[in-house]
């Protein structure tokens, strides 16, 4: 059976493929509504295992589809990027990053998928994550001198910007 035709992974499979290469950097594959999610313990690999999800023969993860903040609102922010091998093997599957409020910083995976580049700006704009080694992290949908990062759950909105009172 050819790639082309094979059936697409399952959450565990894809865990005990990244567990060969990389050890105990993931936590056990999580079943959630149509995909799994495999929560990545260890940030500072996320790039070399990023790479690796786009270029071993049994993932080909090809596409990021997305990425999203999240506030766990207890002193933690998440990432969540959707992969989805597109052009070969048809299976999905969404890998969970976590980072303290304090010092919210993730690798970037813009040199890895292309896609990411509007996504991590997104989420550094709406929740402050910083993307370490992204070339132009900067707000993409709130202007430059807004204050605060609206997606948090402790956002307050201000009164007024430039002298107009916000309508919130």
């Amino acid at each position: 059976m050819d790639a082309k035709t094979a059936k697409p992974l399952t959450a565990d499979e894809i865990a005990a493929i990244i567990r060969e290469e990389f050890g105990d950097v993931i936590g056990n594959a999580e079943p959630t509504v149509g995909i799994g999610t495999i929560p990545v313990t260890d940030n500072s690999v996320w790039q070399l295992l990023a790479y690796f999800l786009r270029e071993d023969d049994r993932l080909k993860f090809d596409f990021l589809a997305s990425l999203s903040g999240v506030d766990y609102n207890d002193g933690t922010f998440g990432v969540v990027y959707h992969l989805q091998s597109l052009a070969t093997h048809k299976h999905k599957i969404a890998f969970r990053l976590k980072c303290p409020k304090e010092n919210p910083v993730i690798p970037t995976v813009m040199d890895i998928w292309k896609a990411a580049n509007w996504h991590e700006r997104e989420a550094f704009d709406l929740y402050g994550i910083k993307f370490d080694g992204h070339p132009d992290l900067r707000r993409i949908l709130c202007p430059e001198d807004w204050e605060g990062y609206p997606l948090r759950k402790d956002y307050k909105v201000q009164e007024t910007y430039h002298g107009v009172k916000v309508p919130y």
